[in-house]
């Protein structure tokens, strides 16, 4: 049975979902209220509640329009393909370099909801597949035609490293530096040879 895809959401569904992301980039989760939304979207108010009745509603609108916009930033359909460390390293480089300087507000708000389904099951379904399929999935697949010999695993360290080197750029010990593309590009590069040889 073939199921349709989901409708798209409505100009005003995306900004009660943006204004929540950047909500939580700036104010965390106790900011994050229905009247925060509208108030910081311009928008009448009830509004939100309209929209999104509860706050599990709230959260799971958020967690899917972040989705869209980490895609947006970072699509892998774009990046250099190839199969060697290097064409990996540049590809991965400028998908990091991008998040890093094209909406720091994307990864705090991730960093956010990320502790939050630490405590709510139902959304973290939802927030480890929109993951998955967005970037796991296609990493390991470049792992695969590039020759690794354990492509699931060297995917949990590649995901990892990627992850802790944005959040410590981002809200870590780093947060006062950026990398540029090249400093990303031989650290990326350093694992790539080591896992690929």
């Amino acid at each position: 049975m073939r199921t349709s895809p989901p409708p798209r959401p409505t100009a005003r569904a995306e900004l009660i979902a943006d204004t929540a992301i950047g909500l939580l980039a700036r104010r965390g989760l106790r900011g994050l209220t229905h009247r925060a939304v509208d108030e910081a979207a311009g928008l009448p108010e009830g509004s939100t509640s309209n929209h999104a009745r509860t706050r599990a509603a709230l959260l799971e609108a958020t967690v899917r329009r972040l989705a869209v916009r980490e895609t947006q930033v970072v699509s892998m359909d774009d990046l250099p393909q190839g199969e060697g460390p290097e064409e990996l390293a540049d590809g991965l480089s400028l998908a990091m370099h991008r998040y890093l300087t094209g909406d720091p507000d994307l990864l705090v708000a991730r960093y956010e909801l990320a502790l939050e389904i630490t405590r709510r099951p139902e959304l973290r379904e939802m927030y480890v597949r929109t993951g998955t399929t967005a970037f796991r999935e296609p990493l390991e697949a470049m792992l695969r035609r590039a020759g690794s010999p354990d492509p699931e695993r060297h995917t949990l360290s590649l995901v990892s490293w990627c992850d802790g080197m944005l959040f410590s750029c981002t809200a870590g010990s780093y947060s006062a530096h950026t990398p540029g593309r090249d400093e990303l590009r031989r650290g990326l590069l350093e694992l790539l040879r080591g896992m690929l040889g």
